[in-house]
C-alpha cells in the first residue's frame, strides 16, 4: 500500500515538488503518492482531518503560518521563523527552507560566516539574513529605498536573536564595491522568468565576490549567474536549495539520507526541465 504525502498550498501550476519528491522515493524504493492540494486558507479547517491522516505533507505560500494552528507541535526552526513548510505524521511543523539554504552554502564551499552580501531581505531573504548573522557574518543587507523599513525589522529581528550581531542595511545602488565579499547572495526576483536580463548588482559587485548564490531557479542560469561563472567564481541556483530542502523533508518523515552525488543528480535534472518547459 502506497504511503500519502502532499503539498500544500494555493496556486501550484508549475511547482517543482511532485518530480523532486517522487525521485527521492525513487531512490529509496518507496512506493509513495506525493499529491498536490490547492486551498484557499478559508478551506484550511475543513481540510485538517484530511492532512492529519497524511503521512507527511509539505506547505507553501499562503499556508506556512495558517498550518501552525493545525500542528500538534514545532520544531526549532519553525519557531524561529514563525512559519512551517514541513508536517509530518506526528504533526510536528519544520522549517526546511533553513536546511535547504545551509546544505546549498555547505556543497558551495562557501563562508557564511566571513563578508556576507545580501540582496534583498523578504520572505527567503529574511531567513538567509537570520542564518548568515547566526553563523557570524559580517552582513550587509541590500535593499532598495522602498524596502528599507523592511530590512530595519529583518535587523532587529537578527539582534533580538544575536545582540552582537555584525549587520548593515545599504541601498541597493550605494553597495561598496571596493570590499571583497566571500559570499554574495541574491533574494530579489531581479533576473526571475520572463524578465530574464535583469541583473540586480554591477559587474564590480559580482567581481569582488568569490561565491555567488542566486536563489531564483528559474530560469536555470540567472544574468547574475552567467556573468559570475564567467569570472571563474564558485556559483549556485536556487534549484539547489528547493531540492536540499526536500531532502530533509524525506530524513523528517521517513529517516532517509542521500548522498551529494545522488542531490546534484536530482538538482541537474530539475534545471534541465526547468530549461524545457519555459523557453522563451
Amino acid at each position: 500500500m502506497k504511503k500519502k504525502y502532499a503539498l500544500l498550498g494555493e496556486s501550484l501550476k508549475h511547482t517543482m515538488s511532485p518530480p523532486i519528491h517522487s525521485r527521492l522515493f525513487e531512490l529509496r524504493g518507496r512506493k509513495a503518492e506525493y499529491e498536490i492540494l490547492e486551498l484557499k486558507p478559508e478551506e484550511l479547517a475543513e481540510n485538517a482531518e484530511y492532512l492529519r491522516s497524511l503521512e507527511g505533507f509539505n506547505i507553501t505560500i499562503p499556508h506556512k503560518t495558517g498550518i501552525i494552528n493545525y500542528c500538534d507541535s514545532l520544531d526549532e526552526s519553525a519557531k524561529r521563523y514563525n512559519s512551517v513548510n514541513c508536517v509530518n505524521s506526528a504533526h510536528v511543523g519544520f522549517n526546511t527552507d533553513c536546511d535547504g539554504f545551509l546544505q546549498t552554502v555547505r556543497s558551495m564551499d562557501a563562508e557564511l560566516g566571513g563578508r556576507v552580501l545580501l540582496i534583498g531581505c523578504g520572505g527567503v531573504g529574511r531567513m538567509m539574513a537570520i542564518e548568515a548573522a547566526l553563523a557570524g557574518a559580517e552582513l550587509y543587507i541590500a535593499v532598495l529605498e522602498k524596502d528599507l523599513p523592511l530590512a530595519e525589522q529583518c535587523v532587529r529581528e537578527i539582534r533580538a536573536m544575536k545582540a552582537d550581531a555584525d549587520v548593515s542595511i545599504v541601498r541597493t545602488d550605494a553597495i561598496d564595491s571596493s570590499k571583497s565579499y566571500d559570499l554574495l547572495m541574491n533574494a530579489c526576483p531581479v533576473g526571475m522568468y520572463p524578465r530574464v536580463q535583469g541583473c540586480p548588482v554591477s559587474d564590480e559587485i559580482i567581481a569582488a565576490s568569490k561565491a555567488v548564490f542566486d536563489v531564483i531557479y528559474n530560469p536555470r542560469k540567472t544574468r547574475l549567474l552567467q556573468k559570475a561563472e564567467s569570472m571563474g567564481k564558485r556559483c549556485e541556483g536556487g534549484m539547489a536549495m528547493l531540492v536540499w530542502q526536500a531532502v530533509k523533508a524525506h530524513e523528517i518523515w521517513d529517516g532517509d539520507t542521500y548522498t551529494d552525488s545522488e542531490v546534484r543528480s536530482i538538482i541537474q535534472e530539475m534545471e534541465q526541465a526547468v530549461e524545457r518547459d519555459f523557453k522563451l
